[in-house]
């Protein structure tokens, strides 16, 4: 195994690193447009989010997409000026923000969910369901190994 990643390593790391991510991204965005959306992918995933849990914790939205705590600030600063979501600070922590999806936002989901469908679509040409859980399994793999080498995710005995 070791043999073939050290032959194929400046082959793998690329796709792994972001070049399958940075398409799909290219496409979503192109996608949005289609649809009439001014959001981005980063955007998207925020708003993902509170479409399936509204009023979150603005840290929990950046542990949900991986994103620091400055990054998730100006995705949120920026979709409040698209008037997508809204802030509230609750009376017993005023520390923490709790994230709020407007009307606007919720009604933007449909486009939304047509134009990820439309790049998911056009990602997944020619992968059955076999190989997109074998894709999903080594993905999966990969990540907890990292997480755990970075020490953020210790694997339980």
């Amino acid at each position: 195994m070791e043999e073939y990643i050290d032959n194929d390593l400046e082959y793998i790391f690329p796709i792994i690193n972001g070049k399958v991510s940075t398409a799909i991204n290219r496409k979503m965005f192109r996608n949005f447009r289609k649809e009439g959306l001014d959001i981005t992918p980063e955007q998207w995933s925020v708003l993902y989010f509170l479409w399936k849990e509204d009023g979150v914790l603005q840290q929990k939205l950046c542990e949900a997409t991986f994103k620091d705590k400055p990054s998730m600030t100006r995705l949120i600063d920026n979709l409040v000026k698209q008037g997508f979501v809204f802030r509230l600070t609750p009376p017993n922590d005023r520390r923490s923000n709790l994230i709020y999806l407007t009307d606007k936002g919720r009604g933007i989901q449909p486009a939304a969910r047509r134009a990820m469908q439309a790049t998911m679509h056009d990602a997944l040409i020619g992968i059955n369901a076999e190989g997109l859980e074998r894709v999903k399994t080594v993905l999966k793999l990969i990540f907890d190994n990292v997480q755990e080498a970075l020490g953020d995710n210790p694997r339980k005995p």
